[in-house]
């Protein structure tokens, strides 16, 4: 079989779809079984932004509220709770 064998690509991309698939499977059972959290958590993280090579500006969202956090200095600091309608 040659690279641009039609029967090739089909192969291919059969045996990518079914790894997908397999992967999805895998992880509709994690959560099923308790291994993974839930797609709908109450922790999630909005946005990050990089200042420096070492600190970040994170956005986290947590029960409805949003927290502005400073991480990688020498030490992560809360920079405050934002107002509800603010973002």
């Amino acid at each position: 079989m040659t690279p641009n064998d039609p029967a090739s690509w089909i192969t291919a991309a059969l045996a990518l779809a079914g790894v997908v698939a397999l992967i999805l499977l895998a992880g509709r059972l994690a959560r099923r079984a308790g291994l993974a959290p839930p797609a709908n958590g109450r922790l999630r993280i909005e946005e990050s932004v990089s200042l420096d090579a070492r600190r970040r500006l994170v956005l986290v969202r947590c029960d409805g509220r949003t927290l502005l956090l400073l991480t990688g200095g020498a030490q992560d600091q809360v920079v405050g709770w934002l107002p509800e309608g603010g973002v």
